[in-house]
């Protein structure tokens, strides 16, 4: 008899592949960023006693979300991207769904913790599907291309959160998780074929489990650029943790917070597509130093301003928005590249390694986040300072791969 043969994977038109894998990575960014407002009205609820404690809601999210990708890499290198994606979107619809009714934060952050976890699938099967696809600087301009759509989610997340708040209680927050992951596993069940053909799965077992990780924590310049990504996701997170009340404490937008922070996405939402057509000509790495480089001076610069002027009312909000824009600029020049690097020498455990990537950096990137949002003093300096040190490490480290020319 003879062997059964497999017909190539026939991709999707670049341009819906693109959007498509923007949808999946936004259930990331969607489901932190759009729970920023409800952030005051689940502390009042829950913990009045010490309403910074609703900041973990967010951090335990993203835990949940860098555990989750040590799951569903390994297994969608044994059952294809499609089954694994698929089980992920239903884990954390089931899991939004516990935490509409959760009794107390600690419920609440358990599920959430859940949540995110779920949402590991979507985010990790979409890296190791366009890592099957595509390859070096291409890989890194779908990634760019898709950053810029990606980029919008962290601009009308908050402004959807809001409104759900104000209208229907932040318990249907949940309720809106479910709906979005509803239309966005259709979508991707009816138009994405697989892209893993059977004679490439790996058996999941803990041996081939442990094989691949080895073959991923021996990779020198992985290794690099999974530190690099991990300070670059931890000024972010920082950032995102220390947003609401910076803008509305510090700087009093009230219920404009939103607005303000999707102004500052949508300004930076071109870099994603800057950095598709620069990266052919320039390269990842250089575009990537340089955006750590700008953002070690443009942060520094900024936190010895504030330290010495100490700016109030519309220009401290005005200097503020300028900063944060340049930090989710440069932040779109980078994290596409970063990823492309990382996982590039790894095509053939693309799976095991696009988890590790996102799980590793992910959990050490919250443990330096954490302590900057959470020393939140009634001024934007904790972040800054966080920031500036970020950066620079980021750049330093990218030095160790100085001969790269990817």
């Amino acid at each position: 008899m003879k062997p059964r043969t497999f017909p190539p994977v026939k991709p999707l038109h670049l341009r819906e592949y693109v959007l498509l894998i923007a949808a999946l990575f936004s259930m990331v960014a969607f489901s932190i960023d759009s729970i920023m407002p409800a952030l005051p009205e689940i502390a009042s609820t829950m913990v009045p006693e010490d309403v910074n404690r609703a900041q973990l809601l967010i951090s335990s999210f993203v835990i949940g979300a860098g555990a989750g990708q040590l799951i569903f890499g390994p297994l969608s290198d044994t059952i294809g991207r499609r089954y694994s994606l698929a089980l992920g979107m239903i884990l954390y619809m089931l899991a939004a769904f516990a935490a509409l009714w959760a009794q107390s934060l600690e419920a609440l952050l358990f599920w959430r913790f859940v949540q995110g976890a779920g949402a590991a699938g979507p985010r990790t099967c979409g890296m190791a599907m366009t890592r099957d696809l595509y390859e070096g600087r291409q890989m890194a301009r779908v990634n760019s291309m898709a950053f810029t759509f990606f980029v919008l989610v962290p601009a009308i997340a908050p402004l959807i959160g809001q409104w759900v708040v104000l209208g229907f209680g932040w318990r249907h927050m949940f309720t809106t998780y479910i709906l979005m992951a509803i239309a966005i596993l259709t979508w991707f069940l009816l138009r994405q074929p697989e892209t893993l053909p059977p004679e490439r799965r790996r058996p999941l077992s803990p041996r081939p489990t442990f094989e691949a990780f080895a073959i991923v924590m021996k990779t020198r310049v992985t290794l690099i650029y999974m530190a690099v990504i991990t300070f670059a996701f931890a000024q972010l997170m920082a950032f995102i943790s220390s947003a609401q009340q910076i803008f509305v404490d510090v700087l009093g937008t009230g219920t404009k917070f939103p607005l303000y922070f999707a102004l500052i996405t949508v300004f930076s939402a071109a870099s994603g597509m800057l950095n598709a057509q620069l990266v052919m000509r320039i390269g990842m790495r250089r575009l990537a130093q340089a955006g750590f480089a700008a953002q070690t001076v443009l942060a520094g610069i900024t936190l010895m301003y504030w330290y010495v002027y100490e700016p109030q009312g519309v220009t401290a909000l005005i200097i503020f928005c300028l900063w944060a824009t340049t930090l989710f600029f440069l932040n779109g020049l980078s994290f596409g590249n970063l990823n492309a690097l990382a996982i590039q020498p790894l095509g053939h455990v693309a799976g095991t390694a696009s988890a590790i990537i996102g799980a590793l950096p992910t959990v050490t990137a919250i443990a330096i986040a954490a302590p900057i949002g959470l020393s939140f003093n009634g001024t934007p300096l904790p972040l800054m300072i966080g920031v500036t040190i970020c950066s620079g490490l980021a750049l330093a480290i990218m030095r160790l791969d100085r001969y790269n020319n990817s």
